[in-house]
């Protein structure tokens, strides 16, 4: 049987700053156009009057906003903030204002694993659509189409056992037969516990400390794709 090859996003196809320095402050800066622009359209109406719900009853979009740049600040993972983002994101990347990094070791072990029939999918805290928009407009061009799997937190948290399970029944897979490669140590664990085989992505780049011995959590470990090891 194949592997399939399950992969995190941030540090471990593209770099963490990538997401905190340039998709973050774009949808910070972006929100208050785009919500007094689109704010009356009934998908961005209905995140807005959830975060207005959930804060006491907002009464106005300007507050909404602001709440929904302090979460920014903040990092929250909140559905609402991630679907708007993603609406905010799509934008940018269609008007070229950004487009994603992917590092070069992953673009060519990507197309690599998918050239020889592995099964790709993406598993990451950022929503799926945002998930497709990143990899539809990247550095090395579309590489959507590498992917046949999209999961985010919808399937539950990244640190939860029950997650990975889950993702193998909607893979069609035994969990034995993923390969999750993530920079994450507490999310691999929580992979190795389903069931799915594990590698730790340590990148000098975006961990200039490099986690070895204990602190690699007894993964695999791998400074880039071309030394993961793929069954």
């Amino acid at each position: 049987m194949r592997t399939v090859i399950l992969t995190d996003i941030e540090g471990t196809t593209s770099s963490i700053s990538f997401v905190k320095d340039v998709l973050f402050p774009y949808a910070r800066r972006e929100l208050p156009r785009f919500v007094a622009e689109h704010g009356h359209e009934p998908e961005v109406r209905r995140w807005l009057d959830q975060v207005a719900i959930e804060n006491g009853g907002l009464c106005q979009d300007a507050m909404i906003v602001e709440t929904l740049q302090g979460w920014i600040d903040e990092d929250r993972k909140h559905t609402a903030l991630k679907a708007l983002q993603g609406m905010v994101w799509t934008a940018g990347y269609r008007n070229a204002d950004f487009t994603a990094p992917v590092y070069p070791d992953a673009v060519a072990a990507l197309r690599r694993w998918h050239g020889n029939g592995h099964r790709l999918a993406v598993y990451s805290s950022g929503s799926v659509p945002a998930q497709k928009l990143l990899f539809s407009h990247t550095d090395a061009g579309d590489l959507s189409g590498l992917f046949s799997g999209w999961f985010d937190t919808t399937v539950g948290g990244k640190r939860e056992a029950a997650s990975y399970a889950r993702i193998a029944g909607e893979l069609g897979v035994e969990p034995g037969a993923i390969l999750f490669l993530s920079d994450v140590v507490a999310e691999l664990d929580a992979a190795r516990e389903a069931g799915l085989r594990t590698t730790l992505v340590d990148r000098a780049s975006d961990y200039p400390e490099p986690r070895t011995g204990a602190a690699a959590g007894g993964h695999p470990r791998v400074t880039g794709f071309d030394e993961v090891a793929v069954a």
